[in-house]
């Protein structure tokens, strides 16, 4: 596979006609949403895209994106940078019969009017919900894990106490 530009939209049935693939970049500042969601800017989104038709006759856009995101941790409230990396499989639909008969190894997608799918808008898409809902570092390295607020103590030296379904127990071996 050669290294490309990734285009910004793309007709997913011609391209797994042809058997496309697609490795590249997206530049991170053109995923507005996504840089809004850190805490800086979003690093560059490397992506490989496969194109193609399965044994089923099933046209298929698998992939992989990697970025650098900066997020605030929630714990210290301090920034870090973190690896997120997700994988996706789709396979464009047009009718919610389509949909329906899809294996669950893919995911379902829609195209525009015109028969093209917003690849960029797709990449965004799935880093954004790979964000952690509730961004920390590792304990090691946050400043306040080993800090961590209890509620409560336990008191483990209370004895324990007999189990009240013991006498069912003496029943049912009889």
């Amino acid at each position: 596979m050669q290294t490309v530009k990734i285009p910004v939209s793309i007709d997913p049935v011609r391209a797994a006609q042809s058997r496309s693939n697609y490795e590249g970049v997206v530049p991170g500042k053109q995923l507005k949403r996504l840089n809004e969601l850190c805490a800086g800017d979003c690093s560059d989104v490397t992506v490989s895209l496969e194109c193609g038709v399965d044994l089923q006759g099933i046209v298929y856009l698998k992939g992989k994106a990697v970025t650098e995101l900066t997020l605030i941790c929630q714990r210290c409230m301090t920034q870090f940078t973190t690896e997120v990396t997700v994988d996706f499989c789709y396979s464009p639909c047009r009718t919610e019969a389509e949909i329906d008969e899809l294996p669950d190894a893919y995911d379902p997608i829609e195209c525009n009017e015109i028969g093209e799918l917003r690849l960029h808008q797709l990449i965004e898409d799935e880093l954004i919900l790979a964000i952690p809902l509730i961004p920390v570092h590792d304990d090691e390295n946050c400043n306040m894990g080993s800090q961590d607020v209890v509620v409560g103590e336990i008191d483990l030296t209370q004895e324990e106490r007999p189990n009240p379904f013991a006498v069912l127990e003496k029943l049912k071996s009889k």
